[in-house]
């Protein structure tokens, strides 16, 4: 009889083990369709990142995981995508980084930096230095699981329906812009607001806004902003580097296996490397489109950039002051860069010889 009853424990025991075993890779594993509320169309190279973070994710879980990408508005505006995922109302959403700035001061930094570093510096310390360390830092309170998954190229300058010839070009001037250039400008005089993608053509179109700027060239002229602005002026002071990511609310993010969470990082950082390999070329050939077309494309004078320059220092003053985490933040990663600079300067050559100029010596 004990021998019976001893058999019947271990067989209940491996039933219990068993059953555990079934259950645990449930609890472990996740949505295999994470619903995305994405805040550009997907239409564009800004929205088609989220296309392309998919695939990749694909292709790293062999099939078993994918991002079900909806477009602006389907599951909530786009201005409201953060706090629907810390909320727990969406699982998951496709954003510019800068667009919380109103609920997490940091992502300012992340989203446009006026007069800051080149994205491949940006990006070294985004993954080799603390930059998303000190972001999810900022995104824990809130129930945020970020991924910096997509950067793209300095941005430009804007579009305009007016000459910019001095500083002074600015005062009176209405100009859709985010971030901390909208605050720059303020301090030359001009109106800024923050419109979403989708309204910004109807706004220009209407007279609603003098300027605008946006994103890219290639962006750009998908949004048609060629058909009603003349003047497409450079350099983007405004945005050295764009962040665009994947968040995900953090209890769904906790649902998967840390194996899983790995082949959403390896996804994120092909992602990545794939729109800054794709994205500078592209933009001068559409530039060349839109020289074509009868775009003006024009640089800011010497002394316009200096007076953004110096309207960015107060700002930027003003900003550490107010906020310690961008102080940290913004010190972190220009001690960063300031390694990488070392770095090139040490290796800097003379100018290459041009290609005509090579093969006329031969």
């Amino acid at each position: 009889m004990p021998h019976v009853f001893a058999r019947s424990l271990i067989a209940v025991a491996i039933g219990a083990a068993a059953t555990t075993m079934m259950v645990a890779p449930a609890l472990a594993a996740g949505p295999e369709k994470l619903n995305t509320a994405s805040v550009f169309s997907t239409q564009n190279f800004l929205g088609a990142g989220a296309v392309r973070l998919s695939e990749e994710l694909q292709k790293a879980t062999g099939g078993e995981v994918s991002l079900e990408i909806h477009e602006p508005g389907d599951l909530v505006p786009p201005f409201e995508v953060f706090n629907s995922v810390s909320s727990g109302a969406i699982q998951a959403g496709w954003d510019w980084i800068g667009y919380w700035a109103g609920t997490v001061p940091i992502t300012n930094l992340y989203g446009a930096l006026p007069f800051g570093p080149s994205p491949e510096a940006f990006m070294s310390w985004m993954w080799a230095g603390e930059g998303t360390e000190l972001l999810q830092q900022a995104y824990d309170p809130y129930g945020v699981k970020v991924l910096p998954c997509f950067i793209s190229p300095q941005e430009t300058g804007g579009w305009y329906n007016k000459e910019i010839n001095t500083p002074e070009d600015f005062e009176g001037l209405s100009m859709r812009i985010s971030g901390l250039g909208a605050r720059v400008l303020n301090k030359l005089g001009a109106s800024t607001q923050l419109i979403p993608g989708g309204e910004i053509y109807l706004s220009l179109e209407r007279g609603r806004i003098d300027a605008t700027e946006f994103s890219i060239p290639q962006v750009d002229k998908a949004m048609g902003f060629d058909d009603i602005a003349k003047y497409y002026y450079f350099p983007g002071w405004h945005q050295s580097a764009s962040w665009f990511s994947l968040i995900v609310n953090q209890a769904v993010w906790d649902e998967y296996s840390e194996e899983r969470k790995a082949q959403f990082e390896t996804a994120c950082r092909a992602t990545l490397q794939w729109s800054m390999a794709v994205a500078p070329p592209q933009q001068v050939r559409t530039i060349r489109e839109l020289e074509e077309s009868g775009v003006e494309v024009r640089r800011f004078p010497d002394p316009v950039i200096e007076a953004l320059q110096n309207a960015w220092v107060e700002v930027r003053k003003e900003e550490m002051a107010n906020n310690p985490a961008f102080k940290e933040a913004y010190e972190s990663l220009m001690e960063h860069v300031g390694l990488i600079e070392a770095w090139y300067e040490l290796q800097e050559l003379p100018a290459p010889i041009p290609v005509d100029a090579a093969q006329g010596e031969s």
